[in-house]
């Protein structure tokens, strides 16, 4: 599965230099009618939005992770108190341990007529 992997992810590799080498014209941007004109190859473009598009997401997504890494803390450090008060003590090895204490219902024989 990691060969696989590799071997698309070289392929990727591969046809964004193609498409980096055979598109090295200039390229003229406008932006909404304003009287800049930015000029570079295609390229510089697509990747100048490419980093700009990652950086939007990642910043939009940072207030949802860090309210989930809070989240986890919390449950943490709940789960932590909640085993230290409930774990149950093991039985004294001078008392002898009683049929209900195994999940043994001592009527359950009179019940169903034994």
């Amino acid at each position: 599965m990691r060969l696989i992997s590799w071997i698309f992810r070289i392929f990727l590799f591969l046809v964004a230099l193609g498409f980096a080498v055979t598109n090295t014209t200039v390229t003229e941007l406008h932006f909404f009618g304003m009287a800049t004109v930015w000029r570079a190859p295609l390229v510089i473009f697509l990747l100048l939005f490419f980093a700009a598009g990652t950086v939007m997401g990642l910043l939009a997504v940072m207030p949802m992770l860090f309210r989930y890494r809070r989240e986890i803390g919390r449950l943490r450090k709940e789960l932590k108190l909640n085993t230290q008060t409930v774990m149950p003590e093991p039985p004294s090895a001078d008392v002898p341990a009683s049929s209900s204490s195994l999940g043994i219902d001592p009527t359950a024989a009179t019940r169903l007529g034994v």
